[in-house]
């Protein structure tokens, strides 16, 4: 006498889904920007306020046209001690960084851990379109890249 099952066929196991890996699923979107002609007084106010060392300097349309940051303030008031000359009225304009590194928001995390390790940047502006949509932080990808498994690095 054969004996029969009564499991029936077994259900192939789903596959764990991919985990994201895009800049765009591990940035921050919640900024807090600034614009060319805010002084460097306000600037350095919400610096201290708001716990943050940079920021990007944006236009009325949301286009990236620099970054200020507290090296950025520091290289300033250094300077004007020695030519004794006040900053605190001046705009950001005259400090901000124009070059400005910045990353794709479809690139990958890997792309921005590329990009990380060939500049000494801590951050990257991220754009859609040209607009500003979010930064991305060393830290992100580090967080990033604790989410991931062992098999997905290929």
């Amino acid at each position: 006498m054969a004996v029969k099952s009564f499991q029936g066929a077994r259900a192939k196991a789903p596959k764990a889904p991919n985990p994201p890996l895009l800049v765009s699923d591990y940035m921050t979107r919640d900024l807090i920007t600034f614009t060319p002609d805010q002084s460097i007084l306000q600037i350095m106010e919400t610096f201290a306020k708001h716990r943050i060392s940079g920021g990007p300097v944006v236009d009325k349309s949301g286009k990236l046209i620099g970054i200020i940051s507290e090296a950025d303030c520091m290289k300033q008031i250094s300077e004007s001690r020695y030519f004794n000359m006040p900053i605190l009225e001046k705009s950001v304009a005259h400090f901000m960084t124009t070059a400005v590194n910045t990353i794709n928001h479809d690139a990958t995390i890997f792309d921005a851990a590329r990009r990380f390790h060939q500049n000494s940047r801590r951050r990257l502006p991220v754009l859609k379109n040209g607009l500003l949509v979010g930064q991305i932080s060393r830290r992100d990808v580090v967080l990033a890249a604790l989410k991931l498994r062992s098999q997905r690095w290929r």
